[in-house]
């Protein structure tokens, strides 16, 4: 039985902008062991439009990770607000938190978090099944793994894949599921220059031919390049 989504974008008055995909606002992070304090955020402000494709990017500890934790509601600011499409995340509570996961939003991850037991067209049924998005399941994978080039992989154990097709499943799992937020977290941060080529293509058909705002967190020049903005962040801020 599909879910029923709970998700629903707050009214705007008819004078106003479409709300931005995703926005953070003066977001501080503060992690605490003991008497120690490691502060991740330090007032973060970004925008990111609707169809706009972004890459994050910054060394190692400059905050990129903790921004996709919060981005995706799996934690919480020590202050600020994260808002997503015009509802702030830290007003949600556990039930409309898990909505906005399984039906506004998809996550590509650096290892692809894919069933290896599953074969690639297994693995975006249950996907979507996990969405509520079961009623054309099959086909949808189908239609997708096919737009992707993965049409002869469809019935493969992902655990035999390459990383750059297991990637490739990933983003069309995010294509089936018609997410209209995608996250990447470092997907070519595994892969060889060939293979980082063939997916940040596809995370750009997300855009391109989904309709998907897709922020790429990264530290690879080349997928800062390729994508429509970059925004540095640098000690928990955005850089000048």
């Amino acid at each position: 039985m599909a879910v029923r989504s709970l998700w629903v974008e707050p009214a705007r008055p008819a004078t106003e902008v479409e709300w931005a995909a995703l926005e953070t606002h003066d977001v501080f992070k503060i992690y605490r062991s003991g008497p120690t304090e490691t502060v991740a955020l330090r007032g973060l402000d970004l925008k990111v439009e609707r169809g706009e494709a972004v890459a994050v990017h910054g060394r190692s500890g400059s905050g990129k990770s903790t921004f996709l934790t919060l981005a995706a509601g799996l934690d919480e600011p020590s202050a600020g607000e994260v808002r997503s499409f015009g509802r702030s995340l830290g007003r949600l509570d556990e039930r409309e938190l898990a909505d906005y996961r399984a039906q506004q939003l998809a996550i590509v991850f650096q290892s692809d978090n894919l069933w290896p037991a599953l074969t690639a067209e297994e693995n975006i049924v249950t996907a979507l099944r996990l969405a509520g998005r079961d009623d054309d399941a099959r086909e949808r994978a189908q239609a997708s793994l096919a737009g992707f080039g993965l049409e002869k992989r469809a019935h493969q154990n992902v655990g035999t894949l390459s990383g750059g097709e297991r990637q490739r499943v990933a983003i069309a799992a995010a294509f089936a599921r018609e997410a209209p937020l995608v996250l990447a977290d470092e997907p070519t941060g595994e892969l060889d220059e060939r293979n980082e080529e063939v997916v940040i293509e596809s995370l750009l058909r997300l855009r391109d031919g989904g309709g998907a705002t897709v922020v790429v967190v990264t530290h690879s020049d080349r997928v800062a390049r390729a994508v429509d903005r970059m925004i540095e962040l640098r000690d928990g801020r955005v850089a000048p």
